[in-house]
């Protein structure tokens, strides 16, 4: 029976698997984002994000089993320097999955996986919300904009021109 058996196997064997996983790891800790299938990006997922918690503890044995884990000094500098710099706050979910459709040799369903902190676009984009108005209320708004604006400009010009005589005579 398959009780407590839950993990994606992949199509492989034990060794090529954890193999294969450490890679993409590594791919992802150096490059940030990588593309990959969706069900090698959920395996990795779940691989990826206890190293990057085990990260945000500075010590020579948290280092040694995320070496142990990776086999790549160059990935356990980068993933304890910078990333673990930019998640030191967040509680958990430092990867994100976005699906880019079917890979037209096979039709795998193919995904990035990124890290969350690293992608300036994604934080841009949150920021830009705007509201959404109704076709009926935007010509009254337009016709109404005109007039406030010539209201607004007329004071401003005027405004300047006064002052400029007191300040002559203070000068004076």
């Amino acid at each position: 029976m398959r009780h407590s058996k839950k993990f994606n196997h992949l199509g492989r064997t034990a060794s090529h698997r954890s193999a294969m996983l450490a890679n993409m790891a590594i791919s992802l800790i150096m490059h940030k984002r990588i593309t990959t299938t969706v069900a090698k990006a959920k395996a990795l997922k779940k691989y990826v994000e206890p190293l990057i918690t085990k990260a945000k503890d500075d010590s020579t044995n948290s280092r040694r089993v995320v070496f142990s884990y990776l086999q790549n000094k160059e990935a356990i500098k980068e993933l304890f320097g910078e990333v673990a710099q930019k998640v030191g706050d967040r509680p958990g979910g430092y990867t994100r999955i976005i699906k880019l459709g079917t890979r037209q040799g096979d039709a795998a369903q193919v995904c990035f996986i990124e890290l969350v902190d690293f992608d300036p676009e994604m934080a841009k984009d949150t920021k830009k919300k705007s509201t959404r108005r109704s076709r009926k209320s935007a010509p009254k708004a337009e016709a109404a904009a005109p007039a406030e604006e010539a209201k607004a400009e007329a004071p401003v010009e005027e405004a300047p021109a006064a002052e400029a005589p007191a300040e002559e005579a203070k000068a004076e």
